[in-house]
């Protein structure tokens, strides 16, 4: 069974496909000619059913989305749905990581969260998508460490482990990550509709 993921981010196809029933192969839509769409809506779930719908409209495939991001509670939420382009546009995740850094400096309040929505529709007409969604509970480190992940993972640390998600293993990371639960509820219920 082949799906479209609708996202041009080879880590989180990577991430996402590892977690899969093996029998779902997963396609990145930049693979497929698709360009992504205007990121219009307010929140993470609106975001990801924009992109599923275009992914299935351009290429006739069922569709999976992924829309997340950090959130940072003393800043109201931020840098929530903007975490890929909160230093910019063009910002790469060393610009994006940096710029949090710095708006924290001095501050105590360094509690943080990731969120991930998971959006799967059959076409891009689909009336009942489903959605799974996650949060990872942590705080933002004062400087960043780790080679692993992407993102924000350097900067982003889970008291119960010591470390930065950065610092975790795929395998680890994984396990316990809010995309690894999304996905893990939303691999049970692809595995329920398309039965074998």
């Amino acid at each position: 069974m082949k799906f479209v993921l609708a996202s041009g981010n080879q880590h989180k196809a990577d991430e996402i496909g590892a977690l899969l029933p093996a029998r779902f192969e997963l396609l990145l839509q930049k693979d497929l000619g698709v360009e992504s769409p205007e990121e219009t809506g307010s929140t993470f779930i609106e975001n990801a059913i924009i992109k599923a719908k275009h992914a299935s409209l351009v290429t006739g495939l069922p569709a999976i989305s992924d829309d997340s991001g950090l959130c940072v509670p003393f800043l109201s939420g931020q840098p929530g749905i903007f975490s890929a382009r909160y230093a910019g546009p063009e910002a790469s995740d060393v610009d994006n990581l940096s710029k949090l850094l710095s708006i924290l400096e001095g501050v105590s309040d360094r509690r943080a969260f990731f969120y991930c929505v998971l959006v799967h529709m059959e076409t891009a007409e689909d009336p009942t998508p489903m959605i799974t969604e996650a949060r990872w509970e942590g705080e933002i480190a004062l400087e960043p460490s780790g080679d692993h992940g992407f993102g924000y993972d350097p900067i982003f640390r889970i008291p119960s482990f010591g470390k930065t998600a950065a610092e975790l293993s795929s395998e680890q990371k994984n396990a316990i990550s809010h995309r690894g639960q999304a996905l893990a509820a939303l691999s049970g219920l692809l595995s329920d509709r398309y039965a074998t």
